[in-house]
Parts: C-alpha cells; sequence; structure tokens
C-alpha cells in the first residue's frame, strides 16, 4: 500500500495546514471533472484517502506508529488497544441500515377525557421511508457500487510496530465511511439518505386516568431510520388542561356544591352534572359548611386496574343576604321557637377552603 506522505508529497513532519495544501494542489489536478483519466481516478482516490486518514489527528498517530520515522510506540493501552481492538473492528462492513431516533411529542387533554380515556389521530412530523428509491438510497435503476478502496470489507488493514512486533490493524475506510459500498448515484428526491421529512396520521389511545406529566410509549411509531431502517419509538407526554369546577387527588374528583341555608336545615335532593353525565346528590338535613358528600365510583378510572375514584362534594352553606319582610318574619318565628344560643367564643379556625382542603384529603 502506498504511503500517505508520499501520496500527498509531504513529509512526515509536515503540519495539518501543509497536508490541506497538498491535497487542494492535487484534487484539483486530478479530479475526474478536470482530468477523467483511468489512471488520474485512481490516484484521485489514493489522494481523498491519504487526505481523510492524514487530516484527522488520531487516525495520523495510529498510521505513524507503523510508518518510517515514527516518532515511538505508543503507550500499552495503545498497544492493547491496536493489538485486540483490530479483531473487533475487522469484522466486516458496517450496514447503512440504522434504527430511527425515538420522537417526543407533548399532547393536551381535557380533565373529561381522563375519565373513561380517548382516541384521538395526531399529525406528527417525522422521517419517512423515500418512496421513490423506497429505502435503497440509489437512483432509480442503480445500487450501491464496492468500494475499490476497500474492496467492499469497510476496512483499512495496515501493520504497526509495536513492542509485540508487527500487528495487523483495521481503521474503517474513509472513502466509503465503513460500509464497504459507495452512493455513486444518489436518490434526487432523498439526496442518498433513503428517507425523507414528512407529516404523517398517527392513531393514539390514549388510556384512562393519565395524569399530567405521564409519558406513554408507542413502540415503532418514531422516526425511520437512515437507508429504510427500523423506526424508533414515539414518546407522548400527556398534559391534562385545568377544569373550572372539578379538580383532581389521584382518582378522586373534588369540587364544591354551594347548598342554600334552608336546604342545609331541612335536607334535599338535586342532580349536578359530572364529568360523565347527570349524578343525584342527597343534601342531609343538618348539612354544615365543609361536610363531604362523597358519591362513591364517579371519579376518574385508575389507570392500572378495575373500577373508579369516588366524587368529593365539599358543600358551602350559602347564608341569605337579603330578605323581604314576609321572608324576615318567617325566620323571626324559627328563632322563636328555638332555644336561643349566645354567639359563643372558641379557638380560631381555618377558612372555609382550608377545611374543605383538609377533608377531602382526610374522607
Amino acid at each position: 500500500m502506498a504511503d500517505h506522505y508520499e501520496v500527498l508529497g509531504v513529509e512526515r513532519t509536515a503540519s495539518a495546514e501543509e497536508i490541506k495544501k497538498a491535497y487542494r494542489r492535487l484534487a484539483r489536478e486530478l479530479h475526474p471533472d478536470v482530468n477523467p483519466g483511468a489512471d488520474a481516478q485512481e490516484k484521485f482516490k489514493l489522494v481523498t484517502h491519504a487526505y481523510d486518514v492524514l487530516s484527522d489527528p488520531q487516525q495520523r498517530e495510529q498510521y505513524d506508529l507503523g510508518g518510517s520515522g515514527s516518532a515511538g510506540f505508543g503507550g500499552f493501552g495503545d498497544i492493547f488497544e491496536t493489538f485486540f481492538g483490530a479483531a473487533q473492528r475487522s469484522s466486516g462492513p458496517r450496514s447503512r441500515r440504522e434504527r430511527g431516533q425515538d420522537a417526543l411529542l407533548r399532547i393536551e387533554v381535557e380533565l373529561g377525557d381522563v375519565v373513561f380515556g380517548l382516541k384521538r389521530d395526531l399529525e406528527v412530523d417525522t422521517a419517512v421511508v423515500c418512496d421513490t428509491c423506497e429505502g435503497s438510497c440509489c437512483a432509480k435503476g442503480t445500487q450501491p457500487v464496492t468500494c475499490d478502496i476497500c474492496q467492499g470489507t469497510g476496512q483499512i488493514q495496515r501493520q504497526v510496530r509495536s513492542l509485540l512486533g508487527n500487528v495487523l490493524t483495521s481503521s474503517p475506510c474513509g472513502t466509503c465511511r465503513g460500509y464497504g459500498t459507495i452512493i455513486a448515484n444518489p436518490c434526487p428526491t432523498c439526496g442518498g439518505q433513503g428517507r425523507v421529512r414528512a407529516r404523517r396520521k398517527v392513531t393514539v389511545d390514549i388510556p384512562a386516568g393519565v395524569e399530567t406529566g405521564l409519558r406513554l410509549q408507542l413502540t415503532g411509531q418514531g422516526e425511520v431510520g437512515p437507508a429504510g431502517g427500523a423506526h424508533g419509538d414515539l414518546f407522548l407526554e400527556v398534559k391534562v388542561r385545568h377544569h373550572d369546577i372539578f379538580s383532581r387527588n389521584g382518582d378522586d374528583l373534588l369540587a364544591t356544591l354551594e347548598v342554600q341555608m334552608a336546604d342545609a336545615i331541612l335536607g334535599t335532593t338535586t342532580t349536578i352534572e359530572g364529568l360523565d353525565g347527570p349524578v343525584a346528590v342527597e343534601v342531609k338535613s343538618g348539612t354544615q359548611s365543609a361536610d363531604i358528600i362523597t358519591i362513591k365510583d364517579r371519579g376518574i378510572t385508575h389507570l392500572r386496574g378495575a373500577g373508579r375514584g369516588d366524587l368529593k362534594l365539599g358543600v358551602q352553606v350559602v347564608t341569605p343576604t337579603k330578605l323581604d319582610a314576609k321572608a324576615q318574619e318567617l325566620i323571626k318565628q324559627f328563632a322563636a321557637n328555638r332555644k336561643r344560643v349566645e354567639p359563643t367564643l372558641t379557638h380560631f379556625q381555618q377558612g372555609l377552603f382550608q377545611k374543605l382542603r383538609d377533608r377531602f384529603l382526610n374522607v
């Protein structure tokens, strides 16, 4: 194999800038557009490969270990890697087909959707297989050609001197990047990638019981890989929108029920509109503010397992502020028929909302 320094016509001590200048001069002279001869094309490939190796500091250092005029041997770790690592890297050309990247999409749902779950169609901007080349990366009627630098192995082998003697090492071919083949005629649609960007519709099932921050994994719904490789996964991060009436505590739904004073005294039944339809509510006689009315199994469906949480209504008794003469007279009669109890000073109590909160969480 020709010495890379000789191919570029530079000394082994040449700087990176000198190597670059030499390559540019030879490339202009040997480029197929300027010099179409077969001999020139072969030299152009050698020049390109030599520059790929010598322009990379790490590859150049490894190359110099085995060339004449070497500055010396590397450390034991370098020798170990050279001796034993080469066998792993020289297993053959790597495939152009690779797994696609995972994608993350954020989705907002209503609290009512969380009760039983929902199915939704989403438009996703992602990578899909190129329809023109169907993932082959090549223009129609063409196919990848074997790299004539590495002869299709994807590896360049050379001898390196070490404390263990001459060792045969392998490194990825700089011309074909380790694929063993070259896309001589790339697909004009995808530019030789085998995939293009497009919008795709994805139907997702959002299960009941999801909470804000939960991530759902949709296997195989992410981006297609290069050269039509396997799809990555799509992750959905859920955000549950705020609801003006209901809030959530685990799988329980919480709300405040305003009850008129007379209904709280005498008791009543009413119907409210829940997240999933009408709900019958019984207000018992003597109900007080901050009492909790629990309706079983009218909360959120459990994410894992059967059944639902409860609907918990915190009562707020509403005292009328304006009464006509007749209503005032009735209240006076009511008060006259009851033993009067003087207002009593007692310990400070939390406000209604704090009391409701504590009772909600401890019912």
